[in-house]
């Protein structure tokens, strides 16, 4: 079983779409298998993060930009590929530092996480995306 879901952005954050992937795994009457994810950009990332309280997501947002700050920033000068924003290199950087893919089990039809536990898209560019997400289940 594969589809693809579209995250909708609206600048440099996390997007959870736990609800969306639940939703359609209860669609296909899934049991048991093992869910994958892969996010098809390479700008952005996917993570299982804390669903409970937005500081959490705020928090990793803003270590990430301070770990690593736009081009523009003194310290970023040595980057060469700025022509496509000054966010687009840092947030190719970001993508190689965080999972591209996940892997989640699938019991009964959903998803094993924990009780506090989400899927989110983490958006490194500041413009809006549409951002595509492949998923698979195998059994």
């Amino acid at each position: 079983m594969q589809t693809e879901f579209t995250i909708e952005t609206r600048g440099a954050a996390l997007y959870e779409f736990t609800r969306p992937v639940a939703e359609w795994l209860r669609g296909q009457g899934a049991q048991d298998g093992l869910l994958t994810l892969f996010v098809r950009h390479t700008s952005c990332s996917l993570l299982i993060q804390e669903n409970a309280d937005p500081e959490v997501c705020d928090d990793l947002a803003a270590f990430f930009h301070r770990l690593v700050p736009p081009s523009s920033d003194p310290s970023m000068s040595y980057l060469r590929h700025t022509y496509e924003g000054l966010d687009d290199m840092p947030a190719h950087i970001k993508a190689a530092m965080l999972p591209i893919s996940l892997s989640i089990p699938v019991r009964d039809g959903k998803m094993v996480l924990g009780t506090w536990q989400g899927i989110y898209l983490f958006e490194h560019r500041q413009a809006p995306h549409n951002r595509k997400v492949a998923a698979h289940l195998g059994g």
